[in-house]
């Protein structure tokens, strides 16, 4: 069994009944009493945070986890499916287990993590910049680059993000999964 000393930032651990990840965490040693250890930890299965704290060198259970890469093929109401790069196989994970699917298109690679024990997918994590086309945009003026003003835009997947004022309907540009930022325009 691992202690509070093993805790780390994408960790999964056995919690409440449940498989949680750490997001967050913190070691206190106060002046007065114990030390202890703050954490912040995501539920696997349904995607709630919560905050917990445990006493330095309490016993924590590690929950065995694999990350697979799949490639995403296409969406069916609120279920999304994947195919295996390797083995071809498929597998369908419910919408709320994704976070950021409006960003997600055809083809892109994506990590799942599943339970070792269950073989049961536990969520799927895009990679941390997805490329997009520009589907709509407000007309760009040249020269307006001096300020850091935004207007909204939406891509190729249906979501909006807000870029600056010189993109235009058409160009590609490199989105943030995690803020939904745009991060700089892609030549084509």
């Amino acid at each position: 069994m691992a202690t509070t000393a093993d805790i780390r930032k994408g960790l999964c651990i056995e919690f409440k009944d449940g498989l949680f990840q750490v997001i967050d965490f913190q070691h206190v040693k106060p002046g007065k009493g114990g030390a202890f250890v703050r954490t912040k930890l995501r539920n696997l299965r349904t995607g709630a945070v919560l905050e917990n704290t445990y006493d330095a060198g309490e016993k924590i259970t590690i929950a065995r986890v694999e990350h697979r890469q799949y490639q995403y093929l296409y969406a069916e109401a609120e279920d999304f499916h994947f195919m295996h790069a390797e083995t071809y196989e498929q597998i369908t994970i419910p919408k709320e287990m994704i976070e950021s699917s409006d960003l997600m298109k055809e083809g892109l690679l994506v990590d799942i993590v599943f339970h070792a024990d269950s073989e049961s997918p536990l969520s799927a994590e895009l990679p941390a910049y997805v490329t997009l086309e520009i589907t709509y945009t407000e007309p760009g003026e040249k020269g307006n680059t001096a300020t850091n003003a935004l207007k909204e835009a939406k891509v190729e997947t249906g979501a909006t993000v807000r870029v600056p004022l010189f993109i235009n309907t058409g160009d590609l540009v490199k989105v943030d999964t995690r803020t939904y930022q745009y991060s700089e325009r892609v030549k084509k």
